[in-house]
């Protein structure tokens, strides 16, 4: 797997990165979403560099000018429900890709820290031989994602995958890189060293779909 670990690089992202961090910024969950989404587009943006391109004339008023476009046979998968602003970043890019959303989250079957994923809804176009962006913002233990792409191809198999997540941990891009195939590539704004004994990322910056949407039962 080929890791493209963005905030290597000082940029504007840092930015948004330090807001959706600060526990005051965060309180304000329209500025939350939106700086996901803001993330999203500068990974959408580096991604697309990755992509192939071919050839294609545009007619002007003036003459004709030559350019190059990415293939269209992209499919943007978001994990619900924090993957939801995530997901708009990338489509906000990937205007002309195709859409699905898929729902995973931990249960803790005995009440305490062990938790296992589980995948319930699905709705998606085909995947085979497409090329599949796969949205998480949180990439901890790296099981959720792992689980879905479980899930899913068995509704065809990508050409490319490509893996985008705001946060991760060191353990979880490990795990990720264990359990996709080879040629897999992991776009991520930061990668924090450390998880919790809860199974959450430090320093992280707490449940991203809280934050976005409000606190669940």
């Amino acid at each position: 797997m080929t890791v493209h670990h963005l905030a290597e690089e000082n940029s504007i992202l840092n930015k948004f990165i330090a807001e959706i961090r600060d526990i005051n910024i965060q309180k304000d969950s329209l500025r939350f979403r939106r700086n996901i989404e803001r993330i999203g587009e500068i990974l959408s943006y580096e991604l697309s560099k990755n992509l192939s391109y071919s050839s294609v004339d545009i007619t002007t008023p003036l003459a004709v000018a030559k350019t190059s476009l990415a293939q269209k046979n992209i499919v943007l998968c978001s994990v619900l429900r924090a993957g939801l602003p995530l997901h708009q970043g990338l489509l906000n890019y990937f205007d002309d890709a195709e859409n699905a959303f898929i729902s995973a989250y931990r249960h803790h079957p005995n009440n305490d820290e062990e938790f296992e994923i589980v995948v319930e809804y699905f709705a998606s176009p085909s995947l085979e031989n497409k090329i599949l962006l796969l949205a998480d913002p949180m990439l901890a233990t790296g099981k959720s994602l792992v689980s879905v792409y479980e899930s899913i191809k068995k509704h065809g198999i990508p050409k490319e995958i490509h893996l985008v997540c705001v946060i991760g941990s060191k353990e979880g891009v490990a795990f990720v890189e264990k359990n996709f195939p080879k040629n897999t590539h992991l776009w991520i704004a930061v990668i924090d060293d450390d998880l919790n004994d809860k199974g959450y990322i430090v320093p992280g910056l707490g449940d991203a779909g809280d934050l976005s949407f409000g606190n669940k039962l």
